[in-house]
């Protein structure tokens, strides 16, 4: 069955774009379209969308509050559409939970990869966004540090291993080749490693592996 699909984004060339690469993959139908946050979460609601692509700057309701209203209705996963400028809205974004962010220069097969990633509860992060968000974010005082210190102390030696090439980006797949162990392993590690972190995303983890200057 294929993945379905609300593209949201307030320029129409944008979203005639994306939906013609996303409708190329093969797996991945564009059910519906949105030039604003109102109708991003309307619209994701009447077609049952399995993932919102959503941009951050819209009118009506801005992407991140359209994001906060899907997931606070259970709504579809959330990949976030963002630039080089949206660095403090990204952290809001992180917080209330994305799926996934993509740039919005990204290749077609990268936004394909991010909508399938976050469909499979694999949340995509675009290297260039993971280096964007860990080098804005820096421990504030030693207290925070020693707090984020305290929850990263809960991992075993395999966790850490793995949520450190999380931080650095690395896919899944990615870092089952570094480890030498299978892709199915490694996402019941990031799983794992979530739940105890209490990190809704792999940008929250990975946030924290900084904080901690670990």
């Amino acid at each position: 069955m294929a993945i379905r699909v609300l593209v949201a984004d307030d320029e129409p060339l944008i979203r005639a774009g994306i939906a013609t690469v996303l409708g190329s993959a093969g797996d991945i139908e564009v059910v519906a379209l949105a030039a604003d946050g109102r109708a991003a979460v309307d619209e994701a609601l009447r077609h049952r969308a399995d993932v919102a692509l959503v941009d951050i700057k819209m009118p009506v309701l801005d992407g991140l509050s359209a994001l906060e209203e899907l997931r606070r209705i259970k709504g579809p996963k959330v990949v976030v559409l963002t630039s080089f400028g949206d660095e403090p809205n990204v952290l809001r974004a992180v917080a209330a939970g994305a799926a996934g962010f993509v740039l919005k220069n990204c290749t077609p097969d990268e936004l394909i990869r991010a909508v399938r990633a976050a469909h499979e509860g694999d949340a995509y992060l675009s290297p260039a966004v993971t280096r964007l968000l860990l080098g804005m974010v820096t421990p504030e005082d030693a207290r925070r540090r020693k707090a984020a210190g305290r929850r990263l102390a809960a991992l075993n030696d395999r966790e850490a291993d793995v949520l450190r090439l999380v931080a650095e980006g690395l896919s899944n797949a990615d870092i089952a080749r570094r480890l030498s162990m299978s892709e199915a392993t490694i996402k019941t590690y990031v799983s794992r490693i979530l739940t105890k972190l209490d990190c809704t995303n792999r940008v929250q983890a990975a946030l924290l592996v900084r904080d901690a200057a670990w």
